[in-house]
């Protein structure tokens, strides 16, 4: 019986390992989040309601992680999910300590639905819009914010 020779065999192993490697750096694209500040105004007035500071989750890998290794937020902090397209999406609380307020948005900034949720692993929060934010527990209802209104959010995210 055939059997290759030992340094194929090793070789073969250091290629796949080497290859793994590059894949697991390739794809682990968490990182340090970029942060910016949106403002959240009246959809009739253009009032200013409100001004978040937000962490931008712009990658596959941050949308997944989110707010899950996070203890709470202060007062005017967000994370501000940014998706390619706009869409119907579900938002779990995956291993969240706190309940947080999901907004969605769409393309053009409107507000589009609203949820007060608790943490939970088996529930799913729904909604339309190319961009999600989660803000602190009631946080829209603290601010008067409401379906219909708009969230600016700066250009080099857009």
């Amino acid at each position: 019986m055939w059997s290759p020779p030992r340094w194929l065999l090793v070789g073969v192993a250091l290629i796949l390992l080497a290859s793994g490697a590059f894949v697991a750096t390739t794809l682990d694209d968490s990182g340090p989040y970029d942060r910016t500040t949106v403002t959240i105004s009246d959809g009739d007035t253009g009032s200013t309601l409100a001004t978040v500071e937000v962490r931008i989750a712009d990658t596959f890998e941050k949308r997944y992680t989110g707010l899950s290794n996070t203890s709470s937020l202060d007062p005017n902090e967000g994370m501000l999910f940014i998706h390619d397209s706009e869409a119907t999406r579900g938002y779990v609380m995956r291993k969240m300590a706190f309940p947080i307020d999901i907004v969605f948005i769409d393309a053009s900034g409107e507000i589009t639905t609203i949820h007060h949720a608790e943490p939970s692993d088996d529930q799913t929060f729904r909604g339309s819009g190319r961009y999600v934010l989660e803000l602190p527990h009631h946080y829209t209802t603290d601010n008067d914010i409401a379906v219909g209104d708009q969230v600016t959010i700066p250009d080099e995210y857009r």
